[in-house]
C-alpha cells in the first residue's frame, strides 16, 4: 500500500591517481574465489572489525575527494543553500498557529517553533521556540535527531515528540506540554523502537511498538497494538490487536465522520502492498472495512469514505472499477448494517495520469494529479449533480502540490516548483478558493541560460519511457557534455520536476547536464506503471534506464565517457545493477544507501518488508531471478568497471550498511577501483544534520566532476 510504504519510510561527487593510491594493499594480491560467507563480518553494524574496515575506507576516499580543489567550494555552496534563512519555513496549521521545524548553521540539530498565522504571512515572522534540539542533546548527552511530533486535537497542547539517536528510524517518544514548554513529568514515554502512536484522549494512547520478545515482524516492525493509559506501566497496557510475525506491520489509525466523531481502528499490512483495515468497536471487537487489500482509504468527506484503488475491484452486484480510480461510499450507510453500500466513481485518471495525493479540507477534497509527469491540484466538491472538479490556478508545467491541509483547518498551503523555478508557497482558503503567494525560495542560480525538455526513450519491449533533460540552452549536441542521470524506479514513488539549488550551482553552472528518468516501478502513471516491474518482471525497470541512457547518447547529449548515474536506496540497487549489467555505458556511478545483496536482503533490518516489491529469495523461481540481477553476486572478475562511489550510513536501520560494505569489499579483493564513504550517523538519508548533508553533496559532486568533467 502506497500510504503504508510512506509511513514505513520509503524520495538524492575523484578518480584514481594510481591504483595503488586508491586501493588497499589487498588489491594487488590475486583475488580469492568468491565466498559470500567471508564478508558476513561486515553485516555487524557496530562490529569492531567492520568499523575498522569502514574507517580505513573513509580515510582513503575522503583524502581523494576532499583533497580536490573543488571540494571546499562545493561544500560552502551546499551549506549556504542548506542553512540559508531564505529557505521556506514549511509548516502545519493548528488553532491559528503555524508550526515549523527549522535547521540552520546556528541550530544544527534544529528547533521546533511556531508563529501566528497572521505573522507567518509577513516577510519576517516572529517565531516562538518550543523545543531546541541542540540544547536538549547537549543537556542530556544524546545524539538527538528530531523525528516528528503529533498533538492531541482539538487543543493541540499535549504532544508526543519523537527523538532518534543519530537519525535512525527507531525513536524514543516523549510527551511534551506546549503550555509549560517542557516534557511532562511522569508523562507518556515509549522507549526506542519503530513506533506508531495515536492519541485517543487526554489519558489514552493506541501504540504499536516493540513490546518485547516476539512482538516484531520479520521486517522489524510492530504487529501488536495496545491501549496505554496515563500512569500505567507499559507492561500492563491492554492488548487490543495482534497480527502475525510474517506480516510487514500493524498500526493504529483514526477516521473522523461528518458529525465530528472519531472512529479508531487498526491496519494490518500483510505485505508491503496489501493491507486490511479494521474499526475498533466499543467492546474492542473489530469490524473490517469492505475495501480491497490493495487500496488506500483517505478519510471521510461529507459522509463519503474516499478510497484510492491500487487494483481492479468489482464489488458484488456492482460496477467494475479500475486500479488508479478514486471511489467512495456512504460512511453512515456502511455503519447502519455493516455492509458495503453502493460504491461511486469519483475520478478515473487517463492512461497518462495518476493520483499523487488526496487531502480532505472543510471546503473540498484537494487532489494532486500527475499528467504526463507534471503535477496539478484540483478541488473536488459534491453537489446535487454529483462530483465536480475545479483546477486551482497554480503555475503549469512543473510540480504543483499540497504541502499542508487538514479537515479541521480552513487554510491550506499549496506549492509549485519546476527544474528552473524555485519553490513558491501559496496560502489557499478552502472555503472561498482565494489563492495568494506567501513565500518563495531565492534564485540559487541564474536559470535564464537553461532549458528543461521532456523526451521519450523506447525500452527493450517497446514501452515509451519519459525523461527530462535540463541543460544550457546553447549546449552543443556533440556527445561531449558531462551528464548526471538520476533514477529510482520502485515502490510506486513518482519523481516529477523539482528545483534544486545544489544541482544548479554545483552541476549546471559547472557545465553539466541533469537528467531525470521516469522509469517503470515508479508511480508516474499509476499502479500499472509500478506493477509492471514487480518481482521477476524487474528487468524491465533496468531496461528502461538503459534505454534512457542510450537515447541520451544517440541524441548527442552525452557519451558513455561523459555519462554518470546517481540513485539511492532502491535507486542504489538500480545503480548496482547498471554497474554490473552495463559497465560500458557509464563513466561514473554514485550508489547511495543501496541494496546490493539480493539473496540476503530479506534477512537484514527492514528487508523482509520489501518482498512484495523484489520477491522472496526462499522461493526457487524468485531466488533464481534475484541471483541473476544481484549486483553483489554478479561482479565479473574479468570485466572493466568504472570507478564507483558508495555512500551509506552506520545508523541506517532501514537499508543495512552491509550491502555497500560487502560489495565494496568484493571489489577491493578483485583490485577494482572504488570509493567508499560511510557516515557514522545519519540514518537512511545518510545525513543527520545540514552540515553533514552539505558534506555529502560536496563529496558526490566532486566525484562527478572528476570523472565526467575532468575525465579521470
Amino acid at each position: 500500500m502506497r500510504t503504508l510504504a510512506a509511513a514505513l519510510g520509503l524520495a538524492v561527487l575523484v578518480s584514481c591517481v594510481t591504483k595503488e593510491t586508491e586501493l588497499s594493499d589487498s588489491a594487488t594480491r590475486q583475488a580469492p574465489e568468491f565466498d559470500p560467507q567471508a564478508h558476513l563480518f561486515l553485516e555487524e553494524v557496530e562490529g569492531e572489525e567492520a568499523l575498522a574496515w569502514v574507517r580505513a575506507q573513509n580515510e582513503r576516499s575522503l583524502a581523494v575527494l576532499q583533497g580536490d580543489e573543488r571540494y571546499e567550494r562545493y561544500y560552502e555552496a551546499a551549506l549556504e543553500i542548506a542553512t540559508s534563512s531564505d529557505r521556506i519555513p514549511y509548516g502545519s496549521i493548528r488553532n491559528g498557529y503555524v508550526y515549523n521545524f527549522w535547521q540552520d548553521d546556528e541550530h544544527v540539530r534544529g528547533i521546533w517553533r511556531r508563529t501566528t498565522l497572521e505573522s507567518y504571512s509577513t516577510s519576517a515572522p516572529e517565531w516562538e521556540t518550543l523545543l531546541d534540539v541542540d540544547a536538549l542533546a547537549e543537556a542530556e548527552g544524546k545524539n538527538w535527531v528530531y523525528a516528528g511530533v503529533s498533538c492531541l486535537k482539538p487543543e493541540n497542547t499535549k504532544c508526543l515528540i519523537s527523538l532518534s539517536d543519530g537519525g535512525k528510524d527507531a525513536a524514543v517518544v516523549r510527551e511534551w506540554d506546549l503550555e509549560t514548554r517542557s516534557f511532562v513529568e511522569d508523562g507518556f514515554v515509549i522507549p526506542e523502537a519503530k513506533t506508531d502512536d495515536l492519541w485517543v484522549d487526554d489519558d489514552t494512547l493506541l501504540v504499536a511498538t516493540d513490546w518485547g520478545e516476539g512482538t516484531l515482524t520479520e521486517s522489524g516492525y510492530p504487529f501488536v497494538i495496545k491501549r496505554v493509559k496515563r500512569g500505567q506501566p507499559l507492561d500492563q497496557a491492554q492488548e487490543i490487536f495482534r497480527g502475525e510475525v510474517e506480516d510487514v506491520a500493524a498500526s493504529p489509525f483514526a477516521l473522523e465522520d461528518v458529525e465530528g466523531r472519531e472512529w479508531f481502528g487498526v491496519l494490518r499490512a500483510e505485505t508491503f502492498y496489501t493491507t486490511s483495515y479494521f474499526l475498533l468497536r466499543d467492546d474492542d471487537t473489530t469490524l473490517r472495512l469492505p475495501v480491497p487489500m490493495k487500496s488506500s482509504p483517505h478519510g471521510i468527506y461529507e459522509d463519503t469514505l474516499l478510497v484510492e484503488l491500487e487494483e481492479d475491484w468489482t464489488p458484488e452486484g456492482q460496477a467494475a472499477f479500475k486500479a488508479g480510480d478514486l471511489v467512495g461510499f456512504s460512511w453512515s450507510g456502511f455503519l447502519a448494517d455493516e455492509k458495503l453500500p453502493p460504491v461511486e466513481l469519483i475520478l478515473r485518471p487517463t492512461a497518462r495520469q495518476a493520483l499523487q495525493d488526496v487531502e480532505i479540507t472543510p471546503g473540498g477534497v484537494l487532489v494532486t494529479l500527475s499528467d504526463n509527469v507534471v503535477l496539478k491540484v484540483q478541488s473536488w466538491t459534491r453537489g446535487d449533480g454529483g462530483w465536480s472538479a475545479t483546477d486551482i490556478d497554480l503555475p503549469a508545467n512543473g510540480s504543483a502540490g499540497v504541502t499542508f491541509a487538514d479537515e479541521h483547518e480552513q487554510h491550506a498551503f499549496l506549492s509549485f516548483e519546476s527544474f528552473l523555478e524555485p519553490d513558491t508557497l501559496y496560502a489557499y482558503d478552502t472555503d472561498t478558493g482565494a489563492l495568494s503567494p506567501s513565500k518563495s525560495l531565492p534564485q540559487w542560480f541564474d536559470a535564464e541560460p537553461y532549458v528543461a525538455e521532456q523526451f521519450m526513450a523506447t525500452s527493450k519491449d517497446g514501452t515509451q519511457v519519459p525523461y527530462f533533460v535540463v541543460r544550457a540552452r546553447e549546449t552543443e549536441l556533440n556527445g561531449q557534455n558531462p551528464t548526471m542521470l538520476y533514477g529510482y524506479g520502485g515502490f510506486q514513488v513518482s519523481y516529477t520536476p523539482s528545483y534544486s539549488g545544489t544541482i544548479g550551482r554545483l552541476w549546471l553552472a559547472e557545465g553539466g547536464v541533469y537528467v531525470l528518468a521516469n522509469i517503470r516501478g515508479g508511480g508516474e502513471f499509476g499502479p500499472a506503471w509500478h506493477q509492471a516491474g514487480l518481482k521477476t518482471n524487474r528487468q524491465v525497470i533496468y531496461d528502461d534506464f538503459i534505454a534512457v541512457a542510450e537515447d541520451l547518447i544517440s541524441r548527442g547529449v552525452t557519451s558513455n565517457k561523459k555519462l554518470g548515474i546517481v540513485g539511492g536506496s532502491n535507486g542504489g540497487l538500480l545503480m548496482g545493477v547498471m554497474f554490473t549489467q552495463r559497465p560500458d555505458l557509464f563513466a561514473a556511478v554514485v550508489c547511495q544507501v543501496p541494496l546490493l545483496d539480493m539473496l540476503r536482503y530479506h534477512m537484514l533490518l527492514a528487508g523482509a518488508s520489501w518482498m512484495g516489491e523484489y520477491g522472496d529469495p526462499d522461493i526457487p523461481e524468485e531466488r533464481a531471478f534475484l541471483e541473476s540481477i544481484s549486483p553483489y553476486h554478479n561482479i565479473d572478475p574479468e570485466a572493466d568497471y568504472p570507478e564507483i562511489y558508495f555512500e551509506t550510513s552506520t545508523k541506517d536501520d532501514r537499508v543495512h550498511p552491509g550491502h555497500a560494505r560487502k560489495m565494496a569489499k568484493r571489489l577491493e579483493e578483485l583490485g577494482k577501483p572504488f570509493l567508499y564513504y560511510e557516515n557514522i550517523d545519519g540514518g537512511h538519508s545518510a545525513a543527520a544534520n545540514q552540515k553533514e548533508a552539505a558534506r555529502r553533496a560536496a563529496l558526490e559532486y566532486t566525484y562527478l566532476a572528476r570523472k565526467l568533467i575532468d575525465g579521470e
